[in-house]
This record gives structure tokens, C-alpha cells and sequence, in this order.
């Protein structure tokens, strides 16, 4: 063997490499030997096979997601946007908050526990490489039809597995969502997200600068899970025949994540680091080529000096690794011995694999011998970029003019109640406490929300009160109906469901779901998700601050129903002023601010009544979600409603079901003129709240929401101990209770 691993690559053009094996096209692989004048290294082609990948690259989204950029609102409050490891954003007093979504779909369907346990983890240190402490994690989750057999292996897994590694990091998770359709059978969602704080000055980039600086890896030994796992793995479908496209999936540890963690921000506070990068996707292929790449020089590897777990280890194997709990940190000369002293004492392995130099590639060695050497950017950042065809389905029409509409309503008050009671037993709309009872919501002490809240809510300064809260929310069904307003209809929800507890939406986040890019119907779907975003993201004056794309989330050719998930988060003076969604005092008033309206396109009713997925999905009015908006946040600062709860899945009964559950007082309803009971009980239109009001409030409530032009209904009053719909039916909240809860809990069994 050459003692130049890169110039024996040279001397043997011809030699045949496995590039199609790693995932690589035809042209791609070709596209790598034009940029390196030659053919690659083994190592070489391991690094741009996982870079270039789906998952890494981004290369069938990357001409879309740059209308996040191109049509950004102007916003005082975004500190760090798209392009690093986590978007950060200023909430005020000096604090900052950084906080991200992603997905690790294919693993956890693969391996439940594991896969759900290592996207908690990968987005945790996400978080921490920005320069935060980790406060919270949210989990929006996407099941097949609830009463599978594989959805009772695959769920119980993935709660463990988010359950097992947030807790053990003594991280509450505090929101979320479960939904069960039979278009997620054998592709699962597992989105994870996670929020970290920080003030202004700490905020830390992945980038290595200074020539000399050290290059230290830290954490867990490198191992042989998950090589190529996330990578690779979320960068292909399904299917049996191809084992090869199933990777071992990655193993957490999640104390030694708590152990990296307070080694790392030690470190920050110390003010011993210059550039970090987590190792998650591509592993040392990514940290060593993102960190070179934004930095202002190249970066040279000793491979030999990596820690392993398994000495059988190949280069190859070991740059493509995706073993859990590293983390690459660039650190000048002088502090390198004070930052190893850090790890030692938190008994974390920590070595110097390599050093920042004044040039401009990425050399990496093994044995003495040179087996990268690469322009780091060609790995990380010039990778393809596709404008994929894109055609809107020949079955479109055909869904949409499927209207809801002629579905056959309940003729009678007793047909009415079973519906409802229908509606709050469905899986969908039926509690979920039999999930988020296996998760720590209150550890730490700074919760003040958590599920079934309409929002999370944590507190940042003990002394002042200052808060955030953020929501989670996607709507498949919406979206298949139309993509465009189905992705407007998630922000608009998650958007609501934060202003509902009082604090102010600053900024987005998403996790953009969808099937194979090599379907033209897929690839619309895409395409006009992001444009429904990015314009509705204008409008609300919420900046998307990153996230993630999780394509080719299907089995065979079927693809699941297009699932943009969008987390905002927003920011409350005080905690104190929060408001619950539950009814606490009887007397109070309920009203209904917005306007109801007939729609139930994809709507709860027309999926659990009607087993009915077809019309146009509720219709969008931005700037009505931003005044409904304005004024929850004014009266839950002035202490003019006691509780909200927004309405979306299952439309006014089913929030009103849940407020009364959750304050365990009964509500007496009155439908409005105009409307008829099935409407006012069911309809899913947007942009409506449900409020309770104290009596002493009521005229100045009222008077704002008219000042305002916000139409605000009396619907009712807190009362009792049942759900009486007057002149339609009466259920007892043991009823109501009955067929809320157990539900899972029974499907699980």
C-alpha cells in the first residue's frame, strides 16, 4: 500500500468503487471525481456518500427552503437563522432561547426505543452546541391507525424511548402531539424538539478558526451503530428487498449525554471553546467538514486518535459512524489542557484528534498515510441540488370536489350526543395521558404548561417571571387537501395555540414531512407547502429560524398524507399571567371568539362519523389569527379571561369537553342565532378560541373585542357537573370523562 493513500486514488483511475452501494447516483459519484480531479479514497467516498445525502444535504429541498430566506419578515428578535445547528432568538433581559425541530423517522420504526431515545439526543445537542442549557422537549408524533397490531409495537417503544432518555436527562417534556392514521402504517413520525437558554453573550457557531487551534472529540467511544443510520437510512424508502437501506440504528446513552452536557456548558462559561459541532447525521464526515468548512482555514485529522469501541473499526466506518454522545469542539493551544481537565473531571473522554491550519482542505490521516484530502465545502455544502419535477396530482380535483359537505349530519339531539361522544372517544381526540404520563413534565421546576396545554410554557427568570411557550402542530388531512393552506393552517394553529396562553409568537421552526422527491406529486406537495409557509410566516411576522426535512417517508410507492409540522415559539412577561385551558369558576362566561363557519373538510367528524377524507380543507385569514392573537395576549396580561382553549381538531365541543375535564366544572351551551348545533358543535374553522370570562370582566372584554372589530359570541356559562347543550342533549362529565380517557390505554393493552 502507498504510504499516500490519496495519491494511490490518483495512480488508479479505474479501480471499482461501491459508490452505488452508499446511496451515491451515477452522476453524483462522477460529479465527486470532477471536483477532486480524481477517483476518492475509500474514506472520501464514505464522507460525501452521507454528506450527500437526502437527510445531509438537502438536495431536493434546498431550491424551495430558500423562500424561508427570500420572504423573511423583518424581525427584531432573531439572533441566529437557518443555517446553523439551531435558530436562536432574543426574548429579552439578556436572554436568549435557541430551539429546533427534526425528525428521526425511519430509525424508529426499525427500532422503536432506540430510534425515538437518539432523536431526543441528536436534537438535545443541537441545543447545547449553540451554547444553551436544555430546558425542554416536545415530541410530535405521526402513528399508523391506531388499532394495528404494529402500531402496538411501534408506540410503546418510541414512548419509552423518548420518555427513557428525557427523563434520565431530567428534561420535562412539555408538548407535543399524537396522531394515529393508516397512511403513517409502516412510517411512523418522530419528530423531536427541544428548547434551550441562554444569555446574549454565550451564543457559540460551528466553525473552526485560528491556525493551530486543537481539534478535540469528546464523549462516547466510537462504536459500529448506526453507521450510515440516520444518514442513508432516512434517505431512501422502504423497502424489504433492500436490507441494505436498513443500518444498525444508532444506541443512546443518555447519562453519559447528561455528563456531556454539563461538561460542555462548563467549558462555554470558561470561555475555552471557539467552535463546536455535535455529532448527529454523518457523524465525524460532518463535524470535521461543517466545522473546516465555516471556519477560515482547513483542517488536518489524525483518524488513529479517534477513541473506539471497536478496534475492528475501518476509516471508512469510522467517519461514517453515528454513534451517540460526541461532540467536536475547536479549542486555542493554551486551553486545551484546562478543557481536558473539564472532561476528565465529568468523566467524559476527551482527545485531540487534529488541529485547525492556514489552508484550505481537509487532510485526514490513518496510519501515517493521507486518505482525505478534500475542500471541506464540496463535502458539506456543494452538494447536488435538484429542481425536481414537480406536477400537481391528477387526483386532486377529484379529493377536493369529494366535499364533506353531503356527508349525512345527525337529524335528532340523541344522534348529536353519540356523535359527540363518537368524537371525544376516537383515538384522535381521546386523551393521550396514557403517553404523557410516561414523561417527566415538572422536573427542574420551571414548568408552568405542559400537556394537555394548549402550549408549553417554561420560566427562563425566576425573579422577573419571564417565560416561553411553544406549540407543535400539522395536520395531514389538511395538507392532502391542500398542501398550500394546510401548511398555513399548521403555523396558524401552532401560532394560536401559543397566543391562547397570553405569551407572543416571535419565531418558527418546522419539520417538513413528506414522500419520495422522485414522485412529481410529491415534490408539489412539497413545493407548495413552503410557499404556504414562507408567505404565511411573512404575514405573521414569524421568521423561520430552521429545521428539518424528512422526505421519502414512504413504503413501496404509497406516501404518507404530506405532514409539515411547525413549532413557534412565543415569549410572556410573567408566567404568573399564563393562562390554562381549564374552567376553574363557576359563573364565569364563555364566549367564542371568531367565526364559525361550514367547514369540515378533513375535519375530526367527516374521519371518525364517515371514515371521509375529501373537499377543501377550513379556508385561512392570517391577519385574523394575528388580531385574535393581539388580543388573547392583552386580555390574559390584563386579567380579563380566566381560561382559553383554541379550536381545532373536533371544533368547539371537543375544546369545550377538555376545558371542562381538565377544570373538572360542567359547561351550559346555547347555540348563537345563525347557526345550527351540528355547526356550532363540529365545524373546524380557524382562527376561533373558546374563553371563560369573570362576570367583573365581562363589559371590558367585550368592548375591546368590539374596538377591535374581533367577533366574540356568548355561547354559554361554567356550571355544574355535565355538558349540557341546551335544547339538544345532556352528558355527565363522568360520561364525558368515560369516553375521553382509556381510550389509548385499551388499544395499547
Amino acid at each position: 500500500m502507498s504510504l499516500d493513500t490519496v495519491k494511490h486514488a490518483t495512480d488508479t483511475p479505474d479501480t471499482e468503487q461501491p459508490w452505488a452501494e452508499l446511496g451515491l447516483k451515477e452522476d453524483e459519484y462522477a460529479r465527486v471525481r470532477e471536483i477532486l480531479g480524481r477517483r476518492p479514497t475509500g474514506a472520501e467516498l464514505a464522507m460525501y456518500s452521507v454528506m450527500w445525502s437526502e437527510h445531509c444535504s438537502y438536495k431536493s429541498s434546498k431550491v424551495h427552503l430558500r423562500q424561508f430566506g427570500e420572504k423573511a419578515p423583518q424581525s427584531d428578535a432573531m439572533l441566529v437563522g437557518i443555517g446553523e445547528n439551531a435558530g436562536v432568538v432574543d426574548v429579552g433581559q439578556g436572554y436568549a432561547v435557541t430551539f429546533k425541530v427534526e425528525s428521526h423517522n425511519h430509525p424508529s420504526y426499525v427500532e422503536p426505543y432506540q430510534g425515538a431515545a437518539t432523536g431526543v439526543g441528536g436534537i438535545v445537542r443541537d441545543i447545547i452546541a449553540m451554547g444553551a442549557r436544555p430546558v425542554a422537549v416536545v415530541d410530535p408524533l405521526r402513528f399508523g391507525a391506531a388499532d394495528h397490531p404494529d402500531t402496538r409495537r411501534v408506540l410503546p417503544g418510541v414512548v419509552a424511548g423518548i420518555g427513557g432518555y428525557g427523563n434520565c436527562l431530567g428534561l420535562p417534556n412539555i408538548g407535543g402531539e399524537v396522531v394515529f392514521d393508516s397512511c403513517y402504517q409502516g412510517n411512523p413520525l418522530v419528530n423531536a424538539g427541544a428548547i434551550g437558554v441562554m444569555r446574549h453573550e454565550d451564543i457559540h457557531l460551528a466553525k473552526a478558526s485560528g491556525t493551530g487551534n486543537k481539534v478535540i472529540l469528546y464523549g462516547a467511544r466510537t462504536g459500529g451503530d448506526g453507521i450510515g443510520g440516520a444518514s442513508i437510512l432516512a434517505s431512501e424508502t422502504f423497502d424489504d428487498a433492500k436490507p441494505s437501506k436498513r443500518p444498525a440504528v444508532q444506541v443512546g446513552d443518555p447519562f453519559q449525554e447528561k455528563l456531556l452536557i454539563e461538561c460542555t456548558l462548563e467549558a462555554f462559561a470558561e470561555k475555552l471553546v471557539v467552535g463546536i459541532q455535535d455529532l448527529g447525521a454523518a457523524g465525524l464526515s460532518c463535524a470535521t467538514s461543517e466545522l473546516a468548512s465555516n471556519g477560515s482555514g482547513g483542517m488536518r485529522v489524525t483518524l488513529d486518535d479517534v477513541p473506539l469501541r471497536d478496534s475492528t473499526l475501518s476509516p471508512e466506518e469510522i467517519l461514517m459512524s453515528e454513534s451517540q454522545e460526541r461532540m467536536c469542539a475547536v479549542v486555542e493551544p493554551e486551553k486545551v489542557d484546562r478543557f481536558l481537565a473539564i472532561c476528565e473531571k465529568w468523566d467524559v473522554i476527551a482527545t485531540v484528534i487534529g488541529e485547525v491550519t492556514d489552508g484550505d482542505r481537509l487532510e485526514i490521516f490513518w496510519h501515517g498515510e493521507k486518505i482525505v484530502d478534500v475542500d471541506p465545502r464540496t463535502v458539506a455544502h456543494d452538494g447536488p441540488v435538484y429542481e425536481r419535477p414537480l406536477a400537481r396530482p391528477e387526483w386532486q380535483d377529484a379529493l377536493q370536489a369529494d366535499d364533506a359537505g353531503k356527508l349525512p349530519r345527525p337529524a335528532t339531539g340523541g344522534e348529536l350526543k353519540e356523535q359527540v361522544l363518537a368524537l371525544l372517544s376516537s383515538p384522535n381526540q381521546a386523551s393521550k395521558s396514557w403517553i404523557t404520563s410516561q414523561y417527566d413534565h415538572f422536573v427542574q421546576g420551571n414548568t408552568v404548561l405542559a400537556q394537555p396545554e394548549d402550549a408549553g410554557m417554561i420560566r427562563v427568570d425566576e425573579e422577573s417571571g419571564l417565560g416561553v411557550a411553544i406549540a407543535t402542530d400539522g395536520n395531514g388531512r389538511f395538507a392532502k387537501l391542500d398542501p398550500y393552506h394546510g401548511a398555513q393552517l399548521a403555523l396558524a394553529e401552532a401560532y394560536r395555540n401559543v397566543a391562547t396562553t397570553g405569551a407572543k409568537p416571535l419565531a418558527v421552526s418546522d419539520c417538513l414531512n413528506f414522500g419520495s422527491p422522485e414522485d412529481p406529486a410529491v415534490m408539489w406537495q412539497f413545493a407548495e407547502a413552503i410557499r404556504g409557509l414562507a408567505d404565511a410566516c411573512q404575514i405573521l411576522g414569524t421568521p423561520v429560524t430552521g429545521g428539518n426535512v424528512s422526505l421519502y417517508n414512504q413504503t413501496g410507492d404509497v406516501a404518507i398524507h404530506p405532514t409539515p409540522v411547525v413549532a413557534v415559539l412565543g415569549v410572556i412577561d410573567d408566567v404568573a399571567r399564563r393562562t390554562p385551558v381549564a374552567f376553574a369558576e363557576e359563573g364565569q362566561l364563555l364566549y367564542l371568539l371568531g367565526e364559525t363557519r361550514e367547514e369540515f373538510g378533513g375535519s375530526a367528524w367527516s374521519q371518525v362519523v364517515h371514515d371521509h377524507l375529501g373537499g377543501l380543507p377550513p379556508r385561512v385569514d392570517l391577519e385574523r389569527e394575528r388580531l385574535l392573537a393581539d388580543i388573547l395576549i392583552s386580555a390574559s396580561r390584563d386579567g380579563m379571561v380566566d381560561a382559553a382553549h383554541d379550536l381545532s381538531d373536533g371544533g368547539l365541543v371537543q375544546a369545550v369537553a377538555e376545558s371542562c375535564l381538565r377544570g373538572q366544572k360542567g359547561a351550559r351551551l346555547v347555540v348563537p342565532d345563525g347557526l345550527d348545533a351540528f355547526t356550532f358543535l363540529f365545524s373546524e374553522s380557524a382562527g376561533r378560541v373558546v374563553v371563560s370570562v369573570p362576570r367583573s370582566e365581562e363589559l371590558r372584554f367585550t368592548d375591546m373585542c368590539g374596538a377591535r372589530g374581533l367577533p366574540a359570541t356568548r355561547i354559554g356559562v361554567v356550571d355544574g357537573d355535565a355538558l349540557e347543550v341546551q335544547g339538544e342533549f345532556t352528558l355527565s362529565l363522568r360520561e364525558v370523562r368515560e369516553a375521553h380517557e382509556g381510550t389509548i390505554e385499551a388499544l395499547m393493552a
